[in-house]
């Protein structure tokens, strides 16, 4: 059995000490809100959700569930404090991080007089990198100790569904662990063993961001279904029975397929559908905006590679890649040709390899278009791959024809490499995680419902 501390009682906090005690573990739930606090203490839930009174009456009878609004009562009887303090949306859009920062004053303060190693593990929704630049400097500022040497700092991201959360939380599709030193996810490891599912590890900042990849890419889908069935009913198509088949792949697109950052699409189909589906929708008068800027989108990720490129402040670029993608010829539209086009008009010098590209064999529309975006594209064709990134200041790989290994064995450490289609392209690009939440004024005016109370919803 762990003995526990969860700071906030709102939904997250409210479900994580229900479900937490329901495993075996003793739980002391930690809220400014005095009515919540009674409410827990006393066997009742604080708020609404299936299945949550039942946990909350069997924990309070087994005398592993209670509350208290004594932060240093808590941490004092705990091993592991879990923060499940809200943080909403400012007016700018910002998250709003003092209810977080105050609960981390009140940790740290706890912690002053406790001699044991102590863990914390933020289940609080937090942008990449808050939990390195506000809640460690804050709870070690408040305690005069050390993070890592006197406590331990842990990310656990919450993936449950208001109306369903117990099931969530009990039966997760992956728990998601994150440290920067994998020996303190020991505890966290133990305290979610009995729970099936895969446990997936990481660093802090991975584990942040992957909740906002999941509520980023589950609020698209929600609006792709919606402006595909827009469409539907306005063309007069059932759009339950396109839902039925669209569905029904699971190789591409109930799947893993297309998810894995990388270069820009191209190619003769989805470009050319993408335009077709946003003119029809134009024609019919029927405003799809996600679908009008799938396109826009696919262009910024062109410009960020050909910034990139120039970025390096070299002349000679060995372009690894021209068709769409590797086993074809096919050119048209393809990111690698627009690519080296937006690069030649900028005075770069390039060479260009790819091994499924003959301009001899080039015929119809994709010869045409070859011609009419680079006209002299045979002068920068080279069948030597060696001679390419031999004769390069910046290798540019824009297909997956050729692995890692043989890359390595060919470039110079002086080299720049870039890889266009591997997601380590986009770890080089733009400015570190701390800047993304700048700090905060914590003396700013706050209630005190909003600094502990509030939970996370």
């Amino acid at each position: 059995m762990k003995r526990v501390s969860v700071f906030g009682l709102g939904y997250v906090g409210a479900v994580t000490s229900a479900c937490l005690a329901k495993l075996g573990n003793w739980v002391v739930g930690v809220d400014v809100n005095a009515q919540k606090v009674a409410l827990l203490e006393s066997g009742r839930t604080p708020l609404l959700e299936p299945g949550l009174q039942e946990l909350v009456t069997e924990g309070h009878k087994a005398g592993r569930l209670r509350a208290t609004t004594d932060a240093n009562f808590a941490v004092r009887h705990s091993d592991i404090s879990f923060i499940c303090v809200g943080t909403p949306s400012l007016p700018n859009g910002r998250q709003d991080l003092r209810s977080l920062a105050r609960c981390c004053q009140e940790i740290g303060r706890a912690l002053r007089t406790k001699e044991q190693f102590h863990w914390i593990v933020v289940r609080s929704t937090l942008l990449p990198g808050t939990t390195r630049s506000l809640v460690i400097p804050t709870i070690e500022s408040a305690c005069g100790k050390r993070a890592g040497r006197d406590f331990a700092v842990c990310a656990n991201p919450e993936f449950t569904r208001e109306g369903c959360a117990i099931t969530d939380f009990l039966n997760p599709a992956m728990t998601v662990l994150g440290a920067d030193d994998p020996a303190h996810l020991i505890l966290l490891r133990n305290l979610y063993e009995p729970i099936a599912g895969r446990i997936l590890e990481s660093s802090l900042g991975v584990a942040e961001m992957v909740k906002f990849m999941c509520n980023a890419f589950h609020a698209l889908k929600v609006d792709f279904a919606n402006e595909m069935g827009a469409l539907c009913g306005h063309l007069g198509v059932d759009a339950e029975a396109v839902t039925r088949i669209f569905t029904s792949d699971t190789r591409l697109n109930i799947s893993a397929a297309y998810l894995t950052p990388g270069f820009a699409f191209g190619g003769s189909c989805l470009p050319k559908d993408v335009r077709a589906l946003c003119s029809s929708a134009n024609h019919l008068g029927l405003d799809l905006p996600l679908l009008r800027t799938i396109l826009p989108s696919n262009r910024a990720q062109l410009e960020r590679a050909c910034e990139a490129v120039l970025a390096t402040k070299r002349q000679k670029i060995g372009v690894l890649g021209l068709s769409f993608k590797a086993g074809t010829d096919d050119l048209r539209e393809s990111p690698n040709v627009l690519l080296i086009k937006r690069l030649l008009g900028e005075g770069c010098r390039i060479q260009i390899w790819d091994q499924d590209v003959s301009l001899g064999r080039l015929a119809g529309s994709n010869r045409q278009f070859i011609e009419q975006e680079i006209p002299h594209i045979g002068a920068l064709l080279c069948d030597d791959l060696t001679a390419v990134v031999r004769d390069s200041e910046v290798i540019v790989v824009g297909t997956k024809a050729i692995d890692e290994k043989s890359l390595k064995e060919l470039a110079r450490p002086d080299q720049i490499v870039m890889d266009l289609c591997s997601p380590r392209f986009f770890s080089a690009m733009g400015p570190r995680t701390s800047d993304l939440q700048p700090p905060m004024d914590l003396d700013s005016p706050v209630s005190a419902k909003a600094a502990l109370g509030a939970g996370e919803a």
